[in-house]
């Protein structure tokens, strides 16, 4: 039987994405881990490696398709020596499967009782091969299942992202279904009056906005992911906010003249931001953590995420390391990373991850400003612009260029004296930036 080649999630968050091209026709003999495609996710243009040895059959979705929804069939793959008629018993099966694979989690995840269903489909199997999607199969050598006990409720038996969630969950002794329940029992009560948020249609925004002119701007992937995450992290993570005021007239002049001694690097001030950071997360290592429902996580590496922005969003390639590395280091990754992502062409774990997140509007002229945490990171610095202010030295009144840091906090991480320390820390080393040279 034909394998089916299914949408891949190649990212967390992903949940449809773009064929760009196809780099195999149809008769191309494919071998496990040969590029079949380029898929556009919601954050950049990635290469889709075949996981199985064949000839490629048939193409489902042509180039340039977009929206098309995770673990959708988008080609066939005939197994080695099989005949191109078994092409036509699975020519209409991906439009009938698309709606079960996207459904069920649905309904597992809603329903507080489940009947048992009648019967199960077997898991797909052809010459001794287990039918799986490349993002199931990951799963399940992390999580270290056997896919041979898992059975599929993709199509035609396919292993999916959600097999392997319930076989985790069977793994640790979660329940995979509530027990049935009287009529009046008070859980069931309390699932049938939970209040819904209004869902914010066209018409119903027109309406509140007393029906102005407007133009409309289609909603891209990227936008809808951009817009569910923050929403999601204000809503369930509790910030607070700390500012802290940095003189960087010693800055400006170090800049200058480390700009001056060679044509290989462009320091910025924002370089200048991602190194104190980063040791001042190394200085405050309960700052540098994240929140679980287990345990706090408090990382050994520290990987900031920086945040650049697109033509229709933003996205966070992370400076690895970044207390290991030196200021030219800095300058030349975050030039290379920003360019490459406003490009699309950024790798999965070049934007995927991080422990704590830089955004910096000072470029824009932008004073100060609190920025949103980045989940799962316990905190965001946001840096403003230097200026020339008004400060008191040695009693006396005096100028000097003067930029504002705040720190976005995830309370259940960092606390108030927690983050006052790493601001401290960071405030000391932008103050005197010969230390960020030991």
């Amino acid at each position: 039987m034909p394998i089916q080649i299914l949408m891949p999630a190649l990212s967390p968050t992903m949940t449809e994405g773009n064929l760009a091209k196809w780099l195999k026709r149809e008769g191309d003999e494919v071998r496990s881990g040969d590029v079949l495609a380029e898929i556009e996710t919601d954050k950049a243009t990635m290469e889709y490696e075949a996981i199985d040895d064949g000839r490629l059959g048939r193409i489902l979705v042509p180039e340039g398709a977009q929206g098309i929804r995770v673990n959708e069939p988008i080609a066939l793959l005939l197994a080695k020596g099989e005949d191109p008629s078994a092409l036509e018993e699975l020519t209409e099966a991906p439009t009938k499967a698309t709606p079960a694979v996207t459904r069920e989690p649905e309904r597992a995840q809603h329903s507080p009782v489940q009947a048992a269903p009648a019967a199960q489909p077997a898991p797909a199997r052809g010459n001794g091969r287990i039918f799986a999607s490349p993002l199931a199969r990951r799963m399940a050598q992390q999580a270290g299942l056997d896919l041979g006990a898992i059975t599929g409720s993709g199509p035609q038996g396919r292993i999916v992202k959600a097999d392997i969630e319930s076989a985790v969950l069977a793994m640790k002794g979660a329940p995979t279904a509530a027990p049935p329940r009287p009529a009046t029992a008070p859980l069931q009560l309390a699932v049938a009056v939970a209040p819904t948020p209004l869902a914010l249609s066209k018409e119903r925004v027109l309406a509140l906005a007393g029906n102005p002119p407007y133009t409309e701007r289609p909603l891209t992937a990227m936008r809808r992911v951009i817009a569910r995450r923050l929403t999601e992290s204000k809503q369930t993570v509790p910030h607070f906010y700390l500012t802290v005021d940095c003189e960087i007239d010693e800055l400006l002049k170090f800049r200058t003249e480390l700009n001056a001694k060679s044509d290989a690097y462009r320091i910025s001030v924002n370089d200048f931001a991602i190194r104190a950071a980063a040791l001042a997360l190394r200085k405050v290592p309960a700052a540098n953590a994240s929140w679980s429902d287990e345990a706090v996580l408090q990382w050994d590496a520290v990987d900031i995420a920086v945040a650049v922005a697109l033509e229709d969003g933003l996205i966070t390639p992370i400076v690895k390391n970044a207390d290991l590395k030196g200021l030219a280091a800095i300058a030349n990754e975050t030039k290379d990373l920003a360019a490459r992502a406003r490009a699309g062409k950024l790798k999965l774990e070049e934007f995927q991850g991080g422990t704590f997140s830089i955004s910096n509007l000072g470029m824009f002229g932008v004073r100060d400003f609190a920025a949103i945490i980045n989940p799962p990171h316990g905190g965001i610095l946001a840096v403003g612009a230097g200026e020339q202010r008004p400060v008191v030295k040695n009693g006396a009144l005096a100028i000097a260029t003067v930029m504002s840091c705040t720190l976005a906090c995830d309370h259940r991480v960092v606390d108030g004296a927690v983050g006052a320390q790493f601001l401290a820390a960071f405030k000391k080393l932008i103050e005197d930036p010969l230390t960020m040279l030991l």
